[in-house]
């Protein structure tokens, strides 16, 4: 019973959930309508179906084990597909697009990855919880409630992850650290970039 539970909240904590979750109740609380709404799930969509499809073509490839990229090897091939996703997608926006908030969270996105790949020798950085702090954080626009409603969701997505035998306490601490940096440098950064 307690895996499950770990596992169910493991799988509404995936980086591909929690931060487009975020993204969207922040455009829905900033007056999106419902076309820019559907835009911004149909980008965000894109990415995740992205992700999910070079996992399974890595799978189909007998490269990895399973599409959660859970070997050493296989998180090292899945960030650096990341890095680069995320940085194109954050160039593309910039480029394309007036949703300069969009392009500033998907480069700190890359960033969150980067560190994860950097910090790789001391510590494996979990980006289930850096993503899941990094939304928690971008939720203060809306409320000091809903921002700690996200800390409290992060928290239980880190106890998730100890559970499931994924990361030690201070792979968790360091994704958690990680991603309310990110969050706060979006919020630090959003007057220059959006002005």
């Amino acid at each position: 019973m307690l895996n499950g539970i770990a596992r169910a909240l493991s799988i509404l904590g995936h980086p591909l959930l929690s931060l487009p979750g975020a993204a969207l109740l922040l455009a829905a609380h900033r007056g999106a309508g419902p076309a820019r709404l559907a835009a911004l799930a149909m980008g965000l969509g894109a990415i995740a179906a992205g992700v999910m499809g070079y996992s399974h073509w890595q799978v189909r490839r007998n490269r990895w084990r399973h599409v959660d990229a859970s070997g050493r090897g296989e998180r090292r091939t899945l960030n650096r597909f990341l890095l680069v996703l995320f940085a194109v997608a954050a160039t593309a926006v910039w480029a394309w697009s007036p949703q300069r908030e969009l392009a500033l969270g998907l480069a700190l996105s890359a960033l969150l990855v980067a560190v994860a790949m950097v910090s790789a020798r001391w510590c494996k950085l979990s980006l289930h919880v850096a993503f899941a702090m990094y939304a928690a954080v971008l939720l203060l626009q809306l409320s000091w409630l809903a921002c700690a409603a996200g800390v409290g969701f992060a928290l239980a997505v880190a106890w998730s992850r100890l559970v499931l035998d994924r990361h030690a306490p201070r792979d968790l601490a360091a994704g958690a650290i990680a991603g309310a940096l990110a969050g706060l440098a979006f919020w630090r950064l959003l007057p220059a970039v959006a002005g």
